[in-house]
């Protein structure tokens, strides 16, 4: 059976605001940037001039992957992403996003608006072309003065990168290395605040063992940087339900739950180098008197992370 390609309904509130004889050639070239070498549009810019919602667009490339080769159609990386938003200031399309958006080549929105197979979108994907056929000349005749720009957008940006490395390493200095602290009952806020600093110095990944966990863990865990893997091990009795741990992925990805019924203590291992020892709960923090210290032997962190 053929697959379906076309996608339903159309975004009605944009047919009404929107106007196709309104999208000038001169407006849609502002929306196409060069990315790779290549003259693309965001998604959600694609979706503001075909009618449609963001993600509906997306759902019909995913539907049609085998007809979006990577000329047509492509993820941008953090780099390139961090670049455009300085071109956003002066948007007032834009609003933030946690994912990095997908761009369209000329091809690909050709390709797009054969599929979704609405009047609007051939209407408006004639004039799509004439803009990028209009940018390929302008960019053509300004060639040199682009490319310089582009070299220095660049190299901020990497000046940003290693100020931001010099800045962290003098705050470290500032700056004393947590070893051990104790909480007295009522303490909550201090043992809280100290767990969410530890959770923020993960780069790539966070292990958390406790028994007794429950869904303010995730409270927690929303302050992780972006990416961070997440495992937590637990009793099977644990109060963290997977409808909340569903919720959780879709926002702040990724957190994994095992079971294991092979620990009594509780610890966080962070990016598999540093373990700390937590002598409560951390659903009960600061309810009982209790220490959190650091644990510095390499065997047993490498231990306690093989765990997972």
């Amino acid at each position: 059976m053929e697959k379906e390609n076309s996608i339903a309904p159309i975004n009605e509130e944009l047919n009404v605001i929107n106007n196709v004889a309104n999208y000038e050639t001169e407006n849609i070239k502002n929306l196409i940037y060069n990315i790779r070498g290549k003259q693309v549009m965001l998604d959600s810019d694609v979706a503001m001039l075909y009618h449609y919602d963001t993600k509906r667009i997306n759902e019909t490339v995913k539907r049609n992957v085998e007809r979006f080769p990577i000329e047509f159609c492509f993820r941008i990386t953090n780099n390139e992403y961090n670049i455009l938003k300085s071109q956003f200031a002066t948007s007032n399309t834009r609003g933030g996003k946690q994912k990095l958006p997908y761009v369209f080549t000329e091809k690909g929105i050709l390709m797009l608006s054969g599929l979704l197979k609405n009047e609007i979108a051939i209407e408006v994907s004639i004039k799509i072309v004439e803009a990028f056929v209009e940018m390929r000349k302008f960019i053509s005749a300004n060639g040199q003065v682009f490319e310089r720009l582009t070299n220095v957008e660049y190299k901020l940006l990497e000046h940003d990168k290693k100020f931001d490395i010099i800045f962290n390493e003098l705050q470290k200095d500032q700056q004393e290395e947590f070893k051990q602290k104790i909480f007295f009952d009522g303490q909550i806020y201090d043992a809280y605040s100290l767990i969410i600093d530890i959770i923020k110095t993960a780069q790539n990944k966070i292990l958390i063992i406790d028994n007794y966990i429950d869904d303010s863990i995730l409270k927690m865990l929303s302050k992780k940087n972006i990416d961070v893997e997440v495992i937590i091990l637990t009793s099977s009795k644990s109060n963290l339900r997977k409808l909340d741990i569903q919720k959780f992925n879709k926002q702040y990805p990724t957190l994994k739950l095992a079971y294991t019924n092979k620990f009594h203590d509780r610890f966080i291992v962070i990016d598999n180098k540093e373990l700390y020892h937590i002598g409560a709960s951390l659903k009960d923090l600061g309810k009982k008197c209790f220490a959190i210290s650091k644990i510095e032997d390499i065997e047993y962190i490498e231990k306690i992370s093989n765990f997972d």
